[in-house]
């Protein structure tokens, strides 16, 4: 079995230990590595090429956000998923438009935390309750955001999406963008995760109701 290896960016000691016991107990997950900081996450994530990142939003030398968008940015592959104490609007967009495929709060039971891990290697996306009713109830406010269609959105997630939305399929979408397949796979996967739908048929529903299969 090929164990998911993971990479824990946190720069408080005692709770790397706590995760690495709590990675310890899964045969199917592995350390890679730990960062105590910004700086070192997106060095050890180039240098290990983890499956999976789990990374602390405030930490030394720049944040988890800064260290999320630049390891998502040189290593679309790698997944990074959020384990932070923080669970505001702004900490948790500001997450998933830097890239992030989960966003979990510390002290999350030890089966979500490993479930979060697994998802996330999959090429999926999981979050707390609180976060995801957070994100559901962004998303639910009414139909007056139509001026800023998916603003999580990056402008090139944002064209992947209309094709998605016009039934197009993955190597269509490749051929008409010029980009490879595995690219514009990452970015549906960043897509699905940012909208917080569950795979294609939930996607084009929200691009639908937005107009942008048109």
């Amino acid at each position: 079995m090929e164990r998911i290896r993971v990479l824990i960016a946190d720069d408080h000691e005692p709770f790397r230990e706590g995760l690495r016991a709590v990675l310890s107990l899964a045969e199917d997950i592995e350390l890679a590595g730990e960062a105590p900081d910004g700086p070192a996450a997106v060095s050890q994530a180039a240098l290990l090429q983890p499956d999976v990142v789990l990374m602390d939003l405030k930490m030394p030398g720049f944040d988890g956000i800064e260290a999320t968008r630049r390891i998502t940015g040189a290593s679309p592959h790698i997944a990074v998923v959020v384990l932070t104490m923080l669970e505001d609007d702004e900490s948790v967009f500001a997450a998933l438009r830097a890239g992030a495929r989960g966003y979990v709060l510390k002290g999350a039971l030890r089966a979500h935390l490993l479930r979060a891990v697994r998802v996330a290697a999959d090429g999926e996306a999981l979050f707390g309750p609180a976060v995801a009713r957070r994100i559901a109830d962004y998303f639910g406010r009414g139909p007056d955001r139509p001026a800023s269609v998916f603003p999580q959105l990056t402008d090139r997630e944002r064209e992947v999406l209309t094709l998605v939305a016009q039934h197009r399929t993955n190597p269509e979408i490749a051929r008409q963008l010029s980009l490879s397949v595995k690219t514009v796979r990452n970015h549906v996967s960043n897509i699905f995760t940012k909208l917080q739908v569950a795979g294609r048929a939930e996607a084009i529903i929200q691009a639908r109701d937005a107009g942008l299969d048109r």
